[in-house]
């Protein structure tokens, strides 16, 4: 896979609460955020590959998904992870 465990780690550590912390909405919008960007770049060599434009939409709405459940919850700890990760809304 494209990402190892240690940046998986990383990833969570940054993010979460811990390394270990890998539930937290935080994390996974996060891990969400980055398998985005790594899909968004194959499929921009790759136009035809159509099983990972739709793991992309559904990664999309999962993320979304996540970030409404995260401004319901806790405002601030949604506009610290949109800041954090440069997102638009």
């Amino acid at each position: 896979m494209y990402l190892t465990k240690e940046e998986k780690e990383q990833l969570f550590e940054k993010h979460g609460k811990g390394k270990n912390d890998t539930g937290s909405a935080e994390g996974q919008i996060a891990l969400f955020t980055k398998r985005i960007a790594h899909i968004s770049a194959h499929l921009k060599t790759n136009k035809k590959d159509f099983n990972s434009e739709r793991s992309l939409v559904m990664l999309v709405g999962k993320r979304r998904s996540l970030l409404d459940y995260l401004m319901k919850k806790d405002i601030m700890r949604y506009r610290a992870i949109v800041k954090e990760l440069g997102l638009r809304k």
